[in-house]
């Protein structure tokens, strides 16, 4: 099998039209894999440029099913975000959206409250068609009444998708990509590059990865992503 994670990275940081009087800090360069390294367990293995662990989620049940709950941890298995599954009455209709809460949303703040999510993500739904960018997902912060805070354009099944902030669609901040020297394991291995780390954590840029794999993925094969959801 060849090699996973990287032992150098030459990743250029996604195109943005966007000035800022100061120079923002170099991009953030990840690579995901679509494999959990704990055994009988289905989940993500993410490294960081220099090839250490950065990031893993490692989840129990029938691999490539849709989960309720993913919890993003970091390398000592602190959790770091969740991830959850809801379903709504939308368009006439019942639709599912995934929120996200900071740390672990089954544990109560220090005052005994139960946590409240941070952000929700949804699907894109249209009723036409059109030939121009792709809208995927809508992120929407919680208890925030000026809109959503990002939008998702392209194609998760061809891991080509890039997420916009909501109010400067010129302005990249985080990107999926392809990552063509590890074809052997085809897509369940690409990259994740957050182009500026202080508009976007690295730990949210992975939340939304889970997000959209719960939404886009029935199955672990990467062949059966390309063939059902491809752009």
């Amino acid at each position: 099998m060849a090699k996973v994670h990287p032992n150098s990275v030459d990743v250029s940081p996604p195109t943005t039209t966007e000035h800022e009087e100061e120079e923002p800090p170099p991009a953030t360069v990840l690579t995901v894999w679509r494999k959990s390294l704990l055994f009988n367990c289905d989940g993500f293995t993410v490294f960081d440029a220099n090839g250490d662990l950065a990031f893993r989620v490692d989840s129990y049940g029938i691999p490539g099913r849709r989960r309720a709950e993913v919890v993003l941890m970091d390398v000592a298995g602190k959790p770091l975000l969740t991830v959850r599954r809801k379903k709504r009455l939308l368009l006439g209709g019942l639709t599912e959206h995934w929120l996200i809460y900071d740390g672990d949303a089954a544990a109560d703040d220090d005052e005994g409250t139960t946590k409240r999510p941070i952000l929700s993500v949804r699907r894109h739904v249209s009723l036409r068609s059109s030939s121009g960018k792709k809208a995927l997902a809508h992120v929407t912060p919680i208890g925030v009444v000026s809109g959503e805070a990002y939008v998702v354009e392209g194609s998760y099944g061809r891991r080509a998708c890039r997420v916009r902030d909501a109010g400067n669609r010129d302005a990249v901040v985080a990107e999926v990509r392809r990552r063509k020297e590890c074809l052997s394991v085809g897509d369940d291995v690409f990259r994740l590059v957050v182009a500026d780390p202080r508009r976007m954590g690295a730990p949210l840029a992975m939340g939304l990865v889970i997000a959209l794999d719960e939404m886009f993925s029935s199955s672990s094969s990467g062949s059966l992503l390309r063939r059902t959801w491809s752009a």
